[in-house]
């Protein structure tokens, strides 16, 4: 499995109602985070602040050189978003880049790989 080379795939994929939001984060963007609390509309996310119609694209989504994309609320981003990629399935189905033949060979190799790869960023099973 390679890093990953920042395509935006994932990001382009699931922000136009594809992902959501806990009421928690919810709340503290609304507390702490204003501007980002502006684009939830009746617990969705990434909604036109003046029609309230859905996106077609995250507002967060930035275009950076080398044809590259670059999350603007990175470190406050949803869980949604931080859990991205999940199953090995799921980035065959996205097209992500960080896939290698051997992986999409022996999925269950690679799925242990991308479980250690995203231990830092889900929370630990119970």
């Amino acid at each position: 499995m390679k890093p990953c080379n920042q395509c935006g795939k994932c990001c382009i994929n699931y922000s136009d109602g594809g992902l959501s939001a806990s009421a928690d984060e919810i709340s503290w963007w609304e507390t702490f985070r204003p501007e980002i609390h502006s684009y939830v509309a009746d617990g969705k996310i990434w909604m036109d602040p003046e029609t309230g119609k859905q996106l077609t694209r995250c507002p967060w989504l930035q275009a950076i050189p080398d044809n590259k994309w670059g999350c603007a609320i990175y470190h406050d981003r949803p869980d949604d978003c931080r859990y991205y990629p999940v199953e090995i399935a799921q980035m065959i189905e996205d097209e992500c880049e960080m896939l290698e033949l051997r992986d999409v060979t022996d999925m269950q190799t690679a799925q242990k790989k991308l479980d250690l790869l995203m231990s830092d960023s889900r929370p630990t099973a119970v």
